[in-house]
Order: structure tokens, then sequence, then C-alpha cells
């Protein structure tokens, strides 16, 4: 009887969970078309040359259907034909570089595939037919293996990789074919001929019909870049000297998608595997429009380098917004005016940089003008006037870190948080606070209970570190220090982009030129790792 009872029990209790489970996915499944409908236009939204480009692969896909769809055509090329729709798919890609690398590589590859398998079948009938499939084994191990060997040339897998790709994929099929099939030749010229047809519609695609420009996606995003990190460095510094105390718990800080500091600096850390394929794609574009000169695509590559090394320090000075330990806001007031001007003068550079690559002229000789030097003189005057700080006190106002902390952490109910901060004016800064805590420590009874023991073990990392004898300014000297460091990586920011003015050619400067910086943020395609290229000048 007890065992109908639990098993009855077990059956009800699993037809819940089944019933819960089954309205969960029903929900789903009435979300999913509005859901699915919101993602696909926001990715539209987000770039409309995706919509044009999808568009253009249909248009292609057609196009190369007709070899099987006219039976004129088809009677010309045959089964061969698939071979046009594979091109396309294959070589057809968001940018007109990328299209023109794979492109040229696969009809590259084909032909001298082709080439040699010919050459290597007219010896090898001149032999008996057992020597052929011995000559035909050897040609294509010895063939295989030196291929697959140049790919691991740096220059080569950075250029050639697909190519050779192809080169072995048709190389095997002609040579191996040959032995079995009669008419190979005329099978590898429909095959060659087809793969044209799909390589030049592809190129027509992407150069002719709304062309996407590598190149031109390089040059937006290094001004983009230039215009956030400028934006990061001024919204840091508002922030940590903004009115009331930051936030030191966790769960208050903004996700990284709402952050302002983090958004502008972003873009910069993630963008070299981007640079490097959009200059490699950009070195294979023809030289179109006004810029009829060849591009240093590479020096782009270079700036973004810098950009990066630039960008670690950024987001360095953001970290001292998330310490643990922080400066008192009064102290910090103390240097607020010129902490603000020596970001609003590097914010002033790294605009006027921006400026510079997007209209492609030279910089203002007065980049680093002397409001920037003055900024720094008087951030060191201010520092200078308040040694005390720096080399730590002995006000008799501060207080007995841990017993505050011990006091605190003995009050504090389970699942409770605490979000005040800690800073180093409220901590006792000579060593006889650690003594006294272990002393404590030692005489306390040995039946605490486990809830209270694990209450305060948090705690003690801090206190070993607060009883220290640190000074109360120390964490704003680290922040001090690494607003001084971005203004020296300036220099190299710049000599980088006067290289990069120097070698494209950029028109000189003319004081009458309006310096007027609007760049949207670029829209990364994911599916293809390419940038979109408007708005630019």
């Amino acid at each position: 009887m007890v065992a109908k009872l639990v098993n009855a029990g077990l059956e009800m209790a699993m037809g819940e969970k089944m019933k819960k489970k089954m309205n969960r996915i029903g929900e789903k499944a009435k979300r999913f078309p509005s859901m699915a409908w919101k993602t696909t236009w926001k990715v539209g939204r987000e770039d409309p040359r995706r919509v044009v480009h999808a568009l253009k692969v249909g248009l292609s896909l057609t196009l190369v259907s007709l070899l099987y769809l006219l039976e004129p055509l088809f009677r010309g090329i045959g089964q061969n034909a698939i071979w046009a729709v594979m091109t396309v798919v294959v070589v057809l890609e968001f940018t007109a570089g990328a299209t023109l690398c794979k492109g040229l590589n696969r009809g590259l590859g084909t032909l001298l595939a082709g080439l040699l398998a010919f050459l290597l079948e007219y010896i090898a009938e001149a032999s008996g037919r057992i020597f052929q499939a011995v000559f035909i084994g050897a040609a294509v191990f010895f063939i295989g293996a030196a291929a697959t060997y140049m790919r691991f040339i740096p220059y080569i897998k950075k250029n050639y990789d697909y190519g050779v790709v192809i080169f072995l994929l048709t190389f095997n099929l002609i040579t191996v074919s040959s032995y079995r099939v009669d008419n190979v030749i005329k099978i590898a010229h429909d095959r060659f001929y087809t793969i044209a047809i799909g390589c030049a519609i592809c190129l027509l695609m992407s150069l002719l019909i709304f062309p996407n420009w590598s190149g031109e996606d390089l040059h937006k995003s290094t001004v983009f870049k230039l215009q956030g990190l400028a934006d990061s460095i001024q919204a840091c510094v508002n922030e940590y000297f903004k009115d009331g105390v930051i936030h030191e718990n966790h769960e208050d800080i903004k996700s990284s998608s709402e952050d302002p500091i983090y958004n502008g600096y972003k873009a910069v850390l993630d963008s070299k595997s981007t640079d490097e394929t959009l200059a490699l794609h950009a070195s294979w574009e023809p030289r179109h429009s006004r810029y009829c000169h060849r591009f240093p695509w590479q020096q782009y590559v270079k700036v973004g380098a810098v950009l990066r090394q630039f960008g670690y320090t950024v987001v360095a000075l953001h970290g001292c917004l998330r310490t643990e330990i922080q400066t008192p806001p009064s102290v910090r007031a103390m240097f607020k005016d010129p902490c603000k001007r020596v970001a609003a003068e590097v914010s002033k550079v790294l605009i006027e940089l921006a400026n510079s690559i997007r209209n492609r002229r030279h910089c203002s000789p007065e980049i680093l003008s002397d409001h920037l030097h003055e900024a720094l003189q008087d951030l060191n005057t201010a520092i200078k006037s308040q040694p005390r700080l720096f080399l730590g006190s002995d006000d008799s106002r501060t207080t007995n870190m841990l017993a505050a902390a011990a006091a605190a952490a003995s009050q504090k109910k389970p699942g409770k948080k605490n979000s005040s901060g800690v800073t180093l004016s409220s901590v006792k800064t000579d060593s006889s606070a650690l003594l006294e805590w272990k002393n404590k420590r030692a005489s306390a009874e040995q039946s605490k209970e486990a809830s209270e023991r694990k209450t305060l073990r948090p705690q003690l990392s801090k206190i070993a570190i607060t009883s220290l004898e640190f000074s109360e300014a120390l964490p704003f000297a680290a922040f001090a220090s690494l607003l001084v460091e971005t203004v020296a990586k300036l220099d190299l920011v710049i000599e980088e982009v006067e290289e990069l003015g120097r070698l494209a050619g950029f028109k000189e400067y003319r004081p009458d030129d309006e310096i007027v910086v609007t760049c949207e943020q670029p829209r990364l395609d994911v599916t293809q790792n390419h940038l979109p290229s408007h708005g630019v000048d």
C-alpha cells in the first residue's frame, strides 16, 4: 500500500514537471516568430549593406543556374555547370578585396594544376600501363607533400593559402581520373571554363554593383578607434572625479555593454585580426575612385598596434575606478581640475588625429599645444604641494579598521550584502592593528559558530592590506601615473599617424580647415569579419 502511494506521488511529481516543461516549450514556440523577426530586422538595420550583399549572392546564384536551366548552355557545358554554382557560393565575399583574393586564388590554382596535370599525363602516356600507374602515384605523393609544405611558408599562407588548396584539389582530380577516363582533357576544359564563369560573375557583382571596399572599412575603423579612445579617457576622468563615492560593490557596476568607457576602447582591443584581414584584402583591391595611388594599408595595421598599446593604458585607468581601496573624495577633489585638463588635452589630440585621417590631411603642427604641457605642470605642482598625502600621515583621526571590520562582520546577517566602499582614510595606518587583531583572535573562544567564521573570513585579506603603512592618496597616485602615461604614449601614436600621412600622400594642413569629426561606430559583420564603410568623406 505504501509502495503504491509512493509510486503515485512520484508519477504526479513527474507529471507536474513534464507539464511545466511542455508549457515552457510552448511559450518559446509562441515567442519564436517575433524573436526571429526582431533579430532579422536588427541585423539589417545595423548594416543595410548586409541586405544588399544577400541580394547580390541570390542574383549571382540565379545567373549561374542558367547554365543548367537553359538547354543550349547545358548542352555546351553539361554536368560540369555545378562547378560554377560552387564557385559563386565559395568565392563571393562581403567586400571586393575578399572576393578578388579568393577568386584570383581559385582561378590561378585551377590553371596551374591543370597545366601540371596535362604535362604529367603526356609523360606517363609515353610508357606502359603499369609504369603510368606508378608514375601517377609518385606524382600525387610528391606534389601533394610539396604543396602542403609550402602552405607553412608565412607569405604563402597569408596570401595564397586558398589557391594552394584549390591547386591540390584540381591536380588530384585530373591526375587520378586520367588513369581511368579517356576524355579527361575535355572534362578539365569544361571544368576550367565553368569555374572561370563563376569567378567572373563574382567579380562583376563585387566590383561594379554596390561595391564594398575593404580599404575604406579599414580607413574608417581607424578613425573610429581614435575617437573611441578620446571619449573613453574623457569619460573615465569625469567618472573618477564625479561627486560622491565610487561604487565598489561589483553588483552596482554597469554591465560592459552599457559602460561608455568600455565601449570606447573595446573596438581598439579587439581590432588586431580585423585590421590584418582588412589590410590583406585591401591590397588586392584595384585603385578605385579618386585614390589612384597605392595606399600603405600595412601602415594602418601599425597605427592599430600603437592604438592597442595606448588602449591598454586606458584599460588600467578604467580599472582604477573599480579598485577595492579608494582615495577619499576630499583628497581627489584637490587634483580634480589639473587631471581634467590633462584628459581634455589628450582627448583633443586624439580627435585631431582622427580628423586628419578622416580628411586625409596632415596633422596640425601645433597638435601638442602648450596647453597640454601647462596642464601637466599644474598637475605636478598640485601633487608636490601635498607631500604629506603621498608620504604617509600620522593623523590622529585614523580609526582602527580591524575593529570596525570585526564588528561589522559579527553583525552582518547571512545573505545581506554590504555596498559601502573602503577608503584608506578609514584605516589604521600603524602595524599595531594587525598585532591587536591577532591577539584578539588567539584569545577568542573556540566554540564560535562556523557561520561567524565564514563571515569574518572575507575581511581578512582587506584587513591585512589596509593595516600597512599606506598613505591615503596612494590609489590616486596610481591613477595620476596612468594619466601621465597616456600623454607619454601620445608621441608614438602621433609618429605613426604622421608616417601614414607621408606614405599615403595626405594633403598639407591648412589653418582654415574645419575640424569636424562625425564618425559613426563601425558595425562589424560577424559572419564575414569585415567592417562597413559609410559616411566617409
